[in-house]
């Protein structure tokens, strides 16, 4: 027996509905970072340094290529801000003693404190978005995020969201 879906309601992917989409993602985006920023700026940190804190920390032992396959920045960029985390010891960076060619980035104390104190602030308006919102509609947000994100990252999402520590 055919099953037959109802047709989904075209209405939201009118354009008008699509740039209050993208809109929501700007003003969104714009708050998720707010709070970080203010942090990451008392340490003359960017954003950049906070992505390489929160996922050198969520992936102890990652190494710089990996990392770089993760952030789609050039070398250049990362060395820069890689440079001033190892010089700061928020992170330290350890020869892979199976490839002497690869090294191991790791959270220091002090980068594992920031990682938790960014995290945190961030977490936190998650989950009372999260509360407003219901199951379901978290559910259906989790979708619509990972309909975004390019598909070759689609998997390593899925996977890294699983093994946060």
């Amino acid at each position: 027996m055919v099953q037959h879906h109802p047709r989904a309601n075209p209405l939201f992917l009118r354009e008008e509905e699509l740039r209050q989409a993208i809109e929501l993602l700007f003003y969104a985006y714009r708050d998720f970072t707010g709070e970080p920023d203010a942090i990451l700026n008392k340490y003359g940190f960017g954003r950049a340094h906070h992505r390489v804190i929160y996922f050198v920390g969520c992936n102890p032992g990652i190494t710089v290529s990996q990392l770089l396959r993760i952030l789609k920045i050039t070398k250049q960029s990362l060395s820069r801000v890689l440079s001033q985390l190892v010089r700061e010891e928020f992170v330290a960076q350890r020869t892979d003693s199976g490839d002497r060619r690869r090294r191991m980035l790791y959270l220091m104390p002090k980068g594992e404190e920031l990682e938790r104190l960014l995290t945190e602030k961030q977490s936190r308006r998650i989950a009372r978005a999260y509360r407003e919102a219901g199951a379901e509609a978290v559910e259906g947000f989790r979708t619509v995020l990972r309909g975004i994100i390019n598909e070759e990252d689609r998997r390593r999402v899925t996977l890294a969201g699983s093994g946060r520590r």
